[in-house]
């Protein structure tokens, strides 16, 4: 990365400097949101890749549920699996770094140390899958429809961004209306560029029945509506060759094959109708990988530890019903999850108990908050449950023998507080007389084996949970409508807290899914928006993410379930794979297919 001289030169002022006329101009090749850059600017390949690497044979992978469009981007519809990468980013991120960006479509950076504005110059060789380049029009394009009719959490993450401009075929500008590098190196980062001339007679918001014109290594060449999607790998790339590239997309066909049962899915892996199952069910890991298949030695079954940040998975609240206002009510259901019993019977005491939503990650907050933690929560110490200073958060625990008398009067006395008591075994509001009754909205029927345990604790308590299945459809939109109790969900794992919490956590973001909780909470606007503006400040970040953490946990909003710390992987046994393993994936992408190995499997799985 190099400075380049200040913008004011004997009284004359570049183009460039429409803001921050004294403002340094930063040239790179790379931009880095957090950390520094592992890699050189004339790096040749990730390290985790094998360059050599042939590309040859196909891989399908199991899906649960179906889809009804091709749009990724739809308002309403589910998208077939994979559609969110058929279009190229403006930059990649490796999977060896946290928050790191190379060139892809953007070939080069300049920007203002004022964060004010920053340009893209667009690789000339850049193109979409019908052979039209790709421009600085269409980033300027896309920017626009996803302003005017992409997702409301769009437009209010980049609110900040003042406008996005060709100032020729191959270079963009973006103006900020006021400094904010978070924003700046996003959109720099990971935009994905449409096609203008595909989409500029198109409604954004609305599902597409046919595949849109893409840009990546990826086009799809087949599909069977709501049952099957293929993707062929294009030998007309333009991007094959670069660096970012290098050792990856090694598969000539991916396919995607729907289930509705995820039990009728692993029967149909075993009997070879696709090559990769990633499990995430112990029970069906220890009882149900076996067969003819197995014995041959067709299917290779792999544990593999990894230590990377896990996402907090929970049955989550909306906490916009009424019966779920009050946290003295969602503390007291947290009473009712028994997961002792469950690992020991359930899940062969593999799981750990998730108490975080920075999980495996030095943001975790445990033990009592640290001076600098004290420092970031002062201004809204009135604004946070009081135990965020006096106690070190903790789930519920139980002895594992599925008696839970100690956790049921702890809830009862909860729900009293707030409330509630048990009227002929009914958990009943004391003032309305109405019962404590909500539903639990799932699509994946596996999801009812630790529902049941979970509904049955809280029916001893007086409640009535009440499972509800639907398919993947329905519980899109209901979730986009907000139409739900409680669902069984995860927010996603942050390594480190980026700015990207605001979608997840800011009221401003209430209207959409990401919210799912629905958050409307100043102590929280307050960290996150903190937390976006000190991406630069590593120790206050880590006090802020601790901090945020610990509200986050003493609020309940939801009943934190549980995570592996391995990935447990079967394979019909085609693949090969490099050597070093990428530090925060599976890396998948970098595995190849064996000729040799193929050739020993029954023909489909070949």
């Amino acid at each position: 990365m190099k400075i380049l001289t200040q913008l004011v030169l004997s009284g004359v002022i570049t183009a460039s400097a429409s803001f921050g006329a004294y403002a340094d101009v930063i040239e790179t090749t790379t931009l880095v949101g957090f950390g520094t850059a592992k890699y050189p600017e004339n790096f040749s390949h990730f390290d985790y890749v094998n360059p050599n690497a042939p590309k040859y044979g196909k891989v399908t992978y199991g899906q649960m549920g179906t889809y009804d469009n091709f749009n990724r981007y739809a308002s309403r519809g589910v998208a077939a699996a994979g559609t969110g990468q058929i279009y190229d980013t403006l930059m990649y991120s490796p999977s060896d770094e946290i928050d790191a960006y190379y060139p892809l479509i953007a070939s080069n950076v300049r920007y203002s140390d004022d964060y004010m504005w920053l340009e893209l110059d667009i690789n000339p060789k850049a193109r979409f899958h019908d052979g039209k380049p790709i421009t600085a029009h269409d980033v300027a394009f896309t920017f626009d429809k996803f302003m005017t009719e992409g997702v409301p959490q769009y437009r209010s993450y980049y609110k900040d961004i003042k406008s996005v401009t060709a100032l020729s075929d191959y270079v963009v500008r973006i103006d900020m209306s006021a400094p904010e590098r978070e924003k700046l190196f996003s959109f720099a980062q990971s935009t994905r560029v449409l096609p203008k001339h595909y989409w500029q007679d198109r409604k954004f918001s609305e599902p597409l029945t046919e595949p849109p014109v893409g840009s990546s290594a990826y086009q799809i060449t087949d599909y069977k509506p709501g049952q099957s999607v293929t993707y062929t790998l294009d030998k007309n790339y333009w991007a094959k060759d670069l660096p970012v590239n290098i050792g990856r997309n090694n598969f000539e066909q991916v396919q995607y094959d729907y289930y509705r049962d995820d039990t009728v899915m692993l029967e149909a892996f075993k009997a070879g109708e696709f090559d990769i199952r990633i499990e995430s069910e112990p029970k069906f890991w220890e009882n149900s990988y076996t067969g003819a298949n197995f014995d041959k030695g067709y299917i290779k079954k792999e544990v593999i530890p990894h230590q990377q940040p896990q996402q907090a998975d929970g049955f989550v609240f909306n906490i916009q019903a009424d019966m779920f206002k009050d946290a003295k009510v969602r503390e007291a259901i947290n009473y009712a999850l028994d997961f002792e019993w469950m690992n020991k019977n359930l899940f062969y005491n593999e799981n750990s108990r998730t108490r975080s939503y920075f999980q495996n990650t030095d943001y975790e907050a445990t033990g009592l908050p640290s001076d600098a933690e004290l420092e970031v929560l002062a201004p809204i110490k009135d604004k946070v449950p009081a135990r965020v200073f006096s106690e070190a958060y903790q789930p519920p625990r139980t002895d594992g023998s599925g008696r839970i008398r100690s956790q049921k009067r702890t809830a009862l006395k909860l729900f009293k507080e707030a409330g509630w008591e048990l009227k002929d075994k009914v958990m009943t509001n004391s003032k309305t007389g109405e019962p404590l009754s909500f539903e639990l909205l799932i699509y994946n029927p596996n999801v009812e084996t630790y529902a049941i345990p979970f509904q049955k604790n809280l029916k001893q308590m007086g409640v009535d949970m009440k499972i509800r299945t639907v398919d993947r459809t329905q519980y899109v939109k209901r979730l986009r409508d907000r139409d739900f109790d409680m669902v069984s969900s995860r927010f996603f794992a942050n390594p480190y807290p980026s700015s990207s919490l605001m979608i997840v956590w800011n009221s401003k973001f209430i209207d959409s899914t990401y919210n799912t909780a629905g958050v409307i909470d100043p102590a929280v606007d307050y960290l996150t928006e903190e937390i976006a503006k000190n991406q630069q400040d590593p120790d206050k970040l880590l006090a802020l993410g601790r901090g945020l953490d610990r509200v986050l946990q003493w609020n309940f909003y939801m009943v934190p379930q549980w995570h592996y710390s391995n990935y447990r992987v079967a394979t019909w046994d085609k693949f090969e794979r490099p050597e070093v393993r990428p530090e925060y994936d599976l890396g998948i992408d970098t595995w190849w297919v064996s000729q040799e190995k193929a050739a020993k499997l029954p023909e489909k799985r070949r």
